[in-house]
């Protein structure tokens, strides 16, 4: 993942993913205290390097694809399964932002506004985030109606949604959610808002109708010519929309994802492509170096997300599955967070060798993807 952030609107929010239970039998043989401790390190470090984004006369933080959204979706989850109901000091910072963020939806600072192009890529991106953090944040409780924050935020995600179903989404050339298929991956965040209880609610105008048939239409459509990271996240968003997936896209889908699984009982992102770095001289070339040992290995990320696109969508019995989450428990790693190379479970750049030194791989960028690997570990074992 590149250094650049998605400065989206996030709150306690995707915490809330709710999460199938590990298969009966599986046995609790993971840290999850170690998690926990990465996790909030890791927020630490964020908020003194976040980029500051004007909002009304106030300033917030943004909050990254690699590291505040895995927290945002993880930590809460985490707590709860630790026995703490209190939010953790990172959780309430990030609602704060949100709210903050959707207070000045009309006088506020893009995430990116050096071009008038990624203007509107930020705009899209926005939208699309808004809707998927605070539909989440209530799915423990099913029946609660939309509250105006909510809605405001859906009614701007069906306003910005293109004909085709999609949304303007930022492109920096940079794998696996910058670069031309991000597209499709930030449709699917829609989907995952739009079928919770609250995005339905919050839907119910003619607009919002529209706008969900468009978005099914656009993801049926779309996801047979999609790389298979693109479509396990569709998996997982029709475990909330109906209609994401035929009956034999999903069938077909649970092969591949089987296929592809190592014998080692994990995956690795460099099978969930092609990749495509859009903004270089050749289709398929990462626009630095990449240690492909590295990345050919299973990793946390990877596996995380397959399982727990699979538990979501009711495959938790699979082999598959089962094999996934022994590689999870078998491949928790010792440390400390003393360590700049600690993390609870790696995952490692596609887009530059971000391990051997240099100004890509000093130790708070190196572990951006390995933020990514600890909160989908979390959430598939949980």
């Amino acid at each position: 993942m590149s250094s650049r952030v998605l400065a989206v609107a996030g709150a306690v929010l995707l915490a809330s993913l709710t999460i199938r239970a590990a298969a009966p039998g599986d046995p609790a043989t993971w840290d999850k205290a170690a998690a926990a401790r990465y996790l909030d390190a890791r927020m630490d470090l964020w908020w003194t390097k976040a980029k500051p984004l004007k909002s009304g006369d106030r300033e917030t933080k943004c909050l990254s694809c690699h590291t505040a959204i895995p927290y945002a979706l993880a930590r809460p989850a985490l707590r709860k399964a630790m026995g703490v109901a209190a939010a953790t000091a990172h959780e309430t910072t990030i609602a704060e932002a949100v709210r903050t963020r959707l207070a000045h939806t009309d006088d506020q600072q893009p995430f990116y506004d050096h071009t008038d192009a990624k203007k509107v890529e930020s705009r899209g991106v926005e939208a699309v985030m808004n809707a998927f953090l605070l539909t989440s944040r209530d799915l423990d409780t099913a029946a609660a109606a939309p509250d105006a924050l909510t809605q405001q935020a859906l009614t701007r995600l069906w306003t910005v949604q293109h004909e085709d179903g999609a949304w303007d989404w930022l492109e920096f050339g940079l794998e696996p959610y910058e670069s031309a298929d991000g597209r499709f991956h930030g449709a699917t965040l829609a989907a995952l808002a739009a079928g919770t209880s609250t995005g339905r609610q919050a839907s119910t105008d003619a607009a919002g109708k529209a706008g969900v048939q468009k978005l099914r239409g656009y993801l049926s459509a779309n996801v047979a010519t999609q790389r298979l990271f693109n479509r396990t996240w569709a998996l997982l968003a029709s475990s909330r929309l109906s209609g994401v997936l035929t009956t034999s896209q999903r069938e077909a889908l649970v092969r591949d994802l089987a296929a592809a699984q190592r014998p080692d009982g994990g995956w690795s992102l460099a099978d969930l492509g092609e990749w495509r770095w859009s903004k270089t001289a050749g289709p398929f070339a990462a626009p630095g170096q990449i240690d492909t040992a590295l990345i050919g290995q299973s990793d946390g990320y990877a596996t995380g997300l397959v399982v727990y696109a699979m538990k979501q969508a009711g495959l938790g019995n699979r082999p598959a599955v089962q094999k996934g989450l022994a590689w999870l428990r078998a491949n928790q790693q010792a440390g400390t967070p003393a360590d700049a190379a600690w993390a609870p479970w790696r995952a490692h750049s596609l887009n530059f060798d971000r391990e051997h030194g240099g100004d890509k791989g000093e130790p708070w960028r190196r572990m951006f993807m390995s933020d990514l690997a600890t909160a989908f570990a979390v959430l598939a074992l949980l």
